[in-house]
């Protein structure tokens, strides 16, 4: 319970300290929810997995990436989706979708040549490099024609953003929100673990699902709470750009810790539905659907399916 709390009030500093540095700096709210606001919502899955190589539970540590990005798109969408329609007409993130899908298709094909060693981890950290750098591009275009057409441009107004704000405030939110939300998913995840063991669950069920869904509480929160402020673009670019921080910078640097090996469920059925998953993504990003309360309920509806396919 106290970690679901911090999780909540951790999303909404960072999502206020993130909208605010992104209109400070000029830079796109949709490019650093992808960077910043993703490294920050992906930290507690980036703690776990090293934490569970090390203790020799590789299901737990691939479970957790896999079920985390499963979660992600299906939970973390679904649910802010029932509460408030998200509005994608003004969404551009055609791009960093396309990263994230390769990076999957990535991420899938080394797991066929596991265990993922050292050279996988600098591959997939590699490939992370490449998305942030062209990242870094897409933002100094951006601020160099705002310079260009400052007499011209109309900025959109954007809830929650402060022009007025001090950059001291806006650096707390940012460091009470990225401090905060590993905080409560480690709380709440201790918590559910130690619950699914007294039920004699597996390693990679627990990472699946409970360890997954835990995890996942950071984007949730964060997900929530741009939706409720109507910034679908922070929503959406936080999922996909902690999708490939899980998929390329976590299971990067957790392979340079330690080799993870690979179960063959995650071959057979798990890894495909993360997929899936994924492309099921692609009439919002390309085609502007929007996401209301009939996709929220069956995004949510199918994710719940899964959940009961992974614990029996």
């Amino acid at each position: 319970a106290l970690g679901l709390v911090i999780l909540l009030l951790a999303g909404d500093v960072l999502v206020k300290g993130a909208v605010n540095l992104a209109l400070r700096l000029g830079i796109p709210a949709r490019i650093f929810s992808l960077t910043v606001v993703a490294f920050g919502t992906s930290a507690p899955e980036l703690l776990i997995s090293i934490d569970a190589v090390l203790s020799d539970q590789s299901g737990l540590a691939v479970g957790n990436v896999v079920g985390s990005n499963t979660a992600n798109i299906l939970m973390v969408l679904g649910v802010p989706a029932l509460i408030s329609t998200l509005d994608t007409t003004q969404c551009d993130a055609r791009r960093s979708y396309i990263f994230m899908i390769l990076g999957s298709f990535l991420f899938i094909g080394l797991c066929f040549t596991a265990p993922l060693e050292w050279w996988h981890g600098i591959v997939l950290l590699g490939a992370l490099a490449f998305v942030l750098y062209d990242q870094f591009r897409s933002a100094r275009r951006h601020r160099r024609a705002n310079a260009a057409n400052a007499e011209d441009d109309d900025d959109e107004e954007v809830e929650g953003a402060d022009p007025e704000l001090p950059a001291w405030r806006i650096g707390l939110y940012l460091l009470l929100g990225i401090v905060g939300l590993p905080l409560g998913a480690d709380l709440l995840v201790e918590g559910a673990s130690d619950i699914a063991r007294e039920f004699n669950i597996s390693d990679a069920a627990i990472g699946l699902s409970l360890v997954a869904i835990g995890t996942s509480l950071p984007e949730l929160a964060t997900t929530v709470v741009a939706a409720w402020r109507k910034q679908a673009d922070v929503a959406i670019g936080n999922v996909i750009g902690s999708n490939m921080f899980n998929l390329l910078a976590i299971m990067g640097a957790t392979a340079l810790v330690s080799p993870i090996e690979v179960a063959s469920e995650f071959l057979r059925l798990d890894f495909w539905i993360m997929l899936a998953a994924s492309f099921v993504l692609a009439p919002f990003v390309f085609f502007k659907w929007q996401m209301g309360r009939v996709w929220g309920a069956a995004f949510s509806i199918t994710y719940v399916t899964y959940l009961v396919m992974v614990l029996a």
